[in-house]
């Protein structure tokens, strides 16, 4: 069974009397463990797709399948629930809270959902945290840390609760290219060793470069989509 299922998803938007569609009938299949990057020029509809997928809207025609329920039917309580357990998402913003250290921004992650002793939830963190390269800053504030740092702490963030989906928006688009590639590698390393699915919104060439599947959109629609070897050579 597909991690994710998407049939004719359409998402207009009201502006007055104004309707602005976003999503035109989005047809697309993500199996388990997929790395798959979604691009397209800007108002595309790449984030409200991702909006759509991360349980945070809901489309105004189609269906939505995660994980082999359909999402529509579902409260936004319901929702919550998933996006709580099953998905992670990393922000190009980072979206850290700022009074909190490296270390308290993962944790409360998995405070929200775990049944963990407090040991087992320190050694839960302070593992994820070495796997993106963070031993020894676990104590910084996100104020403290390098653009690159902090993405890693929303990397970190979003995986310790070991979801089904990490959706990525734009995640390295306040990054040097240094910086990106190190973040993407993580993220690589993170989908070959936990299994986790990621799926990435961007225009960044870069972060299509890493990509298994690239599915590109066009007007709210998918145009066209590329796999494996046929993306790195014909860019």
């Amino acid at each position: 069974m597909a991690l994710l299922e998407l049939k004719g998803v359409e998402k207009i938007y009201q502006q007055g009397k104004i309707e602005v569609p976003a999503l035109r009938g989005i047809d697309l299949i993500v199996e388990k463990g997929e790395f798959t990057t979604i691009f397209g020029p800007s108002g595309s509809g790449k984030t409200t797709l991702l909006n759509m997928i991360g349980c945070l809207d809901k489309p105004t025609k189609g269906e939505i399948y995660f994980d082999g329920q359909e999402l529509g039917d579902l409260s936004k309580k319901e929702l919550a629930l998933i996006r709580r357990h099953n998905i992670g998402f990393i922000f190009q913003s980072y979206n850290l809270i700022p009074v909190l250290s490296a270390y308290e921004n993962v944790e409360f992650a998995i405070r929200l959902t775990d049944g963990r002793t407090e040991s087992e939830m320190r050694k839960k963190v302070l593992d994820i945290l070495e796997a993106v390269g963070l031993a020894g800053l676990e104590d910084r504030r996100p104020n403290e840390l390098s653009g690159g740092q902090k993405q890693r702490v929303a990397i970190a963030r979003a995986l310790v609760k070991e979801p089904k989906l990490v959706l990525a928006d734009e995640p390295t688009a306040n990054l040097d290219s240094k910086t990106s590639d190190e973040v993407l590698e993580i993220m690589v390393r993170m989908n070959q060793q936990l299994g986790t699915t990621f799926i990435f919104s961007t225009h960044d060439p870069q972060v299509m470069e890493y990509a298994g599947r690239l599915i590109e959109i066009r007007d709210g629609k998918v145009s066209r989509e590329k796999k494996g070897e046929d993306i790195r050579v014909h860019h």
